[in-house]
């Protein structure tokens, strides 16, 4: 019998760890998991520990030959070319990925993107898709090139994003999407003879990284744009305004009834609910949190600190996450 065609996954997130399980535990009388190449081990917490990321993690628990090189490099390059590595899968890994390293797998790179490309290239497609208020994304299955994110598409599968979705469960339907897409499509991608289709350049979109700063909560904004945006930015960088010399960070919201003609900022009703006028239609804030204290229940929080009805909150003018 002859040997299995090897590939090589690079990944360094979470969102990798559906589709890496299927490639060790599914497809493995398809395929050998040669390798799987993630970021260095950081220090995190508290503490500052050294810790691996959670796909180092699961390679190390599986017994799968773990790389971390401090970037993808000629030595690499050479070590895949060694191993006649036939393909290699990257998603969310965290590098660019030089030419030398690209076309050491026999049959090149392919990228699960978290889009429907070629809409929401670049950092931060689930977050974008979420803030402008898609009602789907999904994954790519492309080939990897110099430009980001802008190579040939072989297939894609969608998901659906709901009004209640933050950004960690829509990357767990995203990472999801992925082992259908290599039902469909790794016997394929292991003989090389996928159908890959150029991008329309034209409709292209890119997406920046998320900065801290993005967390402000700018109340001249709908309020469903308000909550899509916090929703987003769930858990980091989460959202906030200042209120005098103290930040209040925000939980949970939703839209309130009714839509009402106010000075985006005014609170509106402050009691066992916060509700704050927008640029359209009320926010309801159900959780607020102080400085070194925890996130609580709108209620509990204004009965210890005092934010009076018809104060302006600061607002602070959001940015767009499209460059």
């Amino acid at each position: 019998m002859p040997d299995l065609p090897k590939i090589v996954y690079f990944g360094s997130d979470a969102i990798c760890l559906p589709g890496l399980q299927y490639l060790h535990e599914q497809a493995c009388d398809l395929c050998t998991l040669a390798a799987v190449v993630s970021q260095p081990d950081r220090r995190q917490g508290r503490g500052k520990k050294l810790q691996q990321n959670s796909v180092a993690e699961f390679a190390s628990s599986k017994g799968i030959p773990l790389l971390q090189p401090e970037k993808p490099n000629a030595a690499l390059a050479d070590w895949l070319g060694a191993q006649k590595v036939a393909l290699a899968f990257v998603m969310a890994y965290g590098h660019f990925l030089p030419k030398a390293v690209r076309e050491a797998p026999k049959h090149g790179m392919l990228n699960f993107h978290a889009s429907i490309l070629p809409a929401y290239r670049g950092a931060s497609p689930v977050e974008a898709a979420i803030a402008l208020g898609e009602s789907e994304t999904g994954v790519s299955l492309m080939q990897v090139v110099k430009e980001m994110d802008a190579g040939a598409v072989a297939d894609c599968e969608r998901v659906f994003i709901e009004n209640v979705d933050t950004s960690p469960t829509v990357r767990i339907k995203v990472g999801r999407a992925v082992i259908t897409l290599l039902e469909r499509n790794l016997k394929a991608s292991l003989l090389g003879a996928l159908t890959l289709l150029p991008q329309n350049a034209s409709l292209a979109n890119q997406c920046r990284k998320i900065r801290k700063e993005d967390g402000a909560l700018d109340f001249a904004q709908p309020a469903a744009s308000i909550d899509a945006r916090l929703r987003a930015f769930t858990p980091w960088p989460g959202g906030y305004f200042d209120h005098g010399e103290t930040r209040i960070k925000v939980g949970k919201c939703s839209l309130a009834e009714p839509i009402i003609s106010a000075q985006p900022g005014s609170v509106i009703v402050a009691g066992e609910i916060l509700d704050v006028a927008t640029g359209m239609g009320l926010l309801r804030i159900h959780e607020l949190q102080r400085p070194g204290g925890r996130m609580l229940p709108a209620s509990d929080f204004l009965r210890g600190y005092s934010i009076e009805v018809g104060e302006v909150l600061q607002s602070v003018p959001s940015h767009s996450l499209l460059v």
